[in-house]
């Protein structure tokens, strides 16, 4: 059999509405990734550059440019390969189907589950200093969030994609208008220097040690791009709008990241910063926006926060369960999980499924360590994507590649690099967490194997 048909055996008669378009497929990252983490990310970035406001700046753009290099890549991966389950069938096609599957099983049993219960507990958490809410209430809001957009979003991915749309811009118009009302009302001239203040002298080495570990902290806040390739099989003319969703939407939120941050730092003066940043107080654009606009600045910013995380929540909804169908047509996960429903054509058991663990995850509660357990396994994972455009282009020579990531193979190998680097940080700076988040991919091939003996056990029998 041919590569192209191994590959794009399944697009054809899948069974998907193709719903998606070029705007929906940027809503769809920019809903995941622009969370409430916008106002208090910026704060671990600054401790993490000994308050350098310009190293800072620098790492915001250096996260959008690891993340829009390895949107290249998946850009590529999805051109060539569109079909439902994004990372699952790249890693099954690339190396194996128990890398693909460890993939997919942490994010059903975790991650996945892990980022949307949080998300939902975080979402009523936010109205706390407005209104008395105890933990059961909150639990019970979470929980009815969850049940109500899984319900939802199985009526279609038309009808997913129209909130997706809807929500994105809602949450957008307040961030632009917090950023041009700080950058043009702020009265600070913030220094910009690549070298901390007070510092001393410092190495060069050192320099960039401090950028490597607070780029990682930026790209929690960029996390989410790659999500967009499980609904490839769902997005009109995917060889065309995938690469291009990837490259406007990490690109656009780069800008984003980058001049939010700036017009905090023209807002607010560095001793302050410094002050509200050694007292506990992360939440510098909350800050910001009630200097700028009075007020109705803790209103808009409290709005924003509320109506991001609820696209971020949606989006997650509508990607996640993607990967769990891709397990279960490769044949070795629950087999209804590769079914689609007769009308909505969306895998509803898998909806269902996610929907019950992150109502469990809810309940248990104990989510900064469940999640942070994920964090080393996830970067694993997102490398080994990357190098499958290279082994991609010597495994199949001659799969039609409508997009080709530009400047292969240096940016690849430069993306590999970085991220790689970025893992071998991580893993030196908390070895202990990042290995034992290598627990649950390994119970996810234990798992695998387990279907895998039964599957050839069944066909011994047949």
């Amino acid at each position: 059999m041919s590569s192209k048909s191994n590959l794009h055996a399944a697009t054809n008669d899948s069974g998907f509405k193709k719903e998606i378009g070029l705007f929906g497929g940027v809503s769809i990252i920019g809903g995941i990734m622009i969370g409430s983490g916008i106002f208090y990310l910026g704060s671990y970035v600054l401790e993490r550059t000994h308050m350098s406001m310009g190293l800072a700046l620098l790492c915001w753009i250096v996260g959008g440019i690891v993340s829009l290099l390895g949107g290249l890549c998946f850009a590529e991966l999805g051109a060539s390969c569109p079909k439902t389950g994004g990372m699952v069938i790249y890693l099954d096609e690339a190396y194996h189907p128990v890398v693909g599957y460890m993939f997919g099983f942490t994010s059903w049993l975790l991650s996945g589950a892990g980022s949307i219960s949080a998300l939902a507990i975080a979402l009523p958490t936010a109205l706390r200093g407005y209104i008395s809410l105890s933990d059961f209430a909150i639990k019970g809001i979470a929980i009815a969030l969850i049940l109500a957009l899984t319900a939802y979003n199985s009526l279609g991915i038309k009808q997913g994609t129209i909130l997706q749309n809807v929500s994105m811009v809602a949450k957008l118009i307040p961030i632009v208008i917090i950023i041009f009302g700080a950058i043009l009302l702020g009265k600070e001239h913030p220094d910009l220097s690549l070298i901390p203040a007070g510092s001393g002298e410092i190495s060069f080495s050192a320099i960039i040690g401090m950028i490597a570990f607070a780029t990682v902290a930026t790209l929690w806040a960029y996390e989410g791009w790659t999500n967009l390739n499980s609904v490839a099989e769902e997005m009109k003319d995917p060889a065309r709008n995938l690469p291009k969703a990837l490259l406007i939407g990490i690109g656009a939120i780069t800008v984003i990241y980058t001049l939010f941050n700036f017009a905090l730092y023209k807002v607010l003066p560095h001793a302050e910063v410094v002050s509200m940043i050694e007292s506990g107080n992360l939440y510098l654009g909350t800050e910001v926006a009630k200097r700028v606009f009075g007020g109705i600045g803790g209103g808009l910013v409290l709005a924003t926060m509320l109506i991001a995380m609820f696209s971020a929540l949606n989006g997650m909804i509508i990607a996640f369960p993607r990967y769990y169908y891709a397990m279960a047509k490769e044949g070795h996960f629950f087999k209804n999980h590769g079914m689609l429903h007769p009308k909505s054509k969306v895998p509803t058991v898998s909806l269902c499924s996610q929907a019950l663990i992150a109502i469990v995850l809810v309940l248990l509660r104990n989510l900064d360590q469940l999640t942070s357990l994920v964090v080393f396994a996830g970067m694993l994972f997102n490398v080994l994507c990357v190098v499958a455009v290279i082994v991609y282009r010597k495994k199949y020579p001659n799969l039609e590649r409508p997009y080709k990531a530009w400047g292969y193979p240096v940016t690849v190998i430069i993306s590999i690099a970085l991220f790689a680097g970025l893992m071998i940080n991580t893993l030196m700076e908390d070895p202990v967490t990042a290995l034992i988040g290598l627990v649950v991919p390994a119970v996810g091939a234990v798992v695998y194997f387990i279907f895998d003996k039964r599957l050839k056990e069944e066909k011994t029998k047949a």
